[in-house]
């Protein structure tokens, strides 16, 4: 297109509807009239998106194919291709264990909870609509998801289901500016309302400006009416700082996520709520504190015992200690030496017995 009056005149007026739009979407919220219009974008892109993701590993090794041709030894060119094949293999085993893991995890979260949900997988993140934090997974209406339905994964609270299409759905992801979920603190029912703050802390505002609270204590979802958007007692994070009280209403604390948003890969959508809430039970154990070693000094030396290395007046040095009545008499300084104590009549016997036995002729 030529660089003409009319050119830039057009190139205006679609900016300016672009914001237009923009800003009927923000202040539409979910009845916003341009949903319809995002949901058929979903239903048209999102087999693309599907398409794309499973045609990268194809793509990655005809790729590494042409790029170890060429004119090499064929012995070598062998060997690079064996070894991009061992790679490749080793990367793959290494995924698929990370996803087992991490669908055992959001088995056991969801068992926990007593959650019926539907396995899915990230496939795209971010979202064509704007700049919020947002992930696209790989089911849809086609397999029961509907929007405002609650999405964990084996940590915790993920977000909730904006946009349904017929194969996939959009996320918002619980740390977005937009993103608010009620939320009950463990132990003490302390409710509050959490806020995104994308790479930051979550933000939670507390209802009770009073409210007794310190690093470590950790909050759950608290549940919405009917069970839309969120279900109670998915975990949410752990709070790491606590503003000071400052005799309002309210109380701000700031909760660190259980959840990873940048490395999201398998998360479950709950299409079935629980029976009754599960409270604290969906929380992690606590680690158990190590045990703590506890050293005794020895007792204090009393009055009359020496210590090593020191000699009491009168000891005698080298050689054993004195026996008999003299031992443990101790001659003061400036006293006269008193005799010996003539020994009992038993020991002068036992003294006398070899004199008797040598004068027997």
């Amino acid at each position: 297109m030529r660089d003409t009056r009319e050119s830039r005149l057009l190139l205006v007026l679609l900016i300016a509807t672009a914001f237009a739009l923009i800003t009927v979407d923000i202040r539409g919220g979910q009845e916003s009239p341009v949903d319809g219009a995002r949901q058929a974008a979903a239903a048209v892109f999102g087999p693309v998106e599907n398409g794309v993701a499973s045609a990268v590993d194809p793509v990655g090794n005809a790729i590494g194919a042409v790029r170890d041709s060429g004119e090499r030894s064929t012995r070598i060119a062998a060997l690079e291709k064996e070894n991009a094949a061992l790679k490749t293999k080793l990367g793959s085993d290494d995924r698929n264990r990370n996803r087992v893991r991490e669908l055992d995890a959001m088995l056991k979260t969801a068992g926990a909870g007593q959650y019926g949900i539907k396995g899915a997988q990230v496939i795209a993140i971010g979202a064509a609509q704007g700049f919020s934090w947002t992930v696209t997974i790989d089911i849809g209406a086609r397999d029961g998801v509907k929007r405002d339905m609650t999405v964990i994964n084996g940590s915790g609270l993920v977000g909730r289901v904006t946009t349904v299409g017929p194969s996939t759905s959009t996320v918002l992801l619980a740390n977005d500016p937009d993103f608010t979920v009620g939320t009950r603190m463990e132990k003490s029912d302390e409710l509050g309302f959490a806020t995104g703050q994308g790479d930051r802390p979550l933000l939670i505002q507390l209802l009770n400006g009073k409210a007794k609270v310190k690093k470590g204590d950790r909050l759950v979802t608290f549940g919405s009416q009917a069970d839309k958007p969120f279900v109670p007692g998915v975990p949410v994070g752990e709070v790491v700082r606590v503003d000071p009280a400052g005799g309002g209403l309210t109380r701000n604390i700031y909760v660190r996520p259980y959840v990873g948003f940048t490395k999201l890969d398998i998360v479950g959508v709950v299409v079935q709520a629980p029976r009754k809430d599960p409270r604290d039970m969906v929380l992690p154990q606590k680690p158990k504190p190590a045990p703590t070693v506890t050293v005794t000094a020895p007792p204090p030396a009393q009055d009359g015992q020496q210590a090593d290395g020191q000699r009491q007046p009168g000891q005698q040095t080298g050689g054993q200690a004195p026996v008999g009545p003299a031992a443990g008499r101790v001659q003061q300084p400036g006293q006269p030496a008193q005799p010996p104590a003539a020994p009992p009549a038993d020991q002068a016997d036992e003294n006398q017995q070899p004199q008797d036995q040598g004068a027997t002729p």
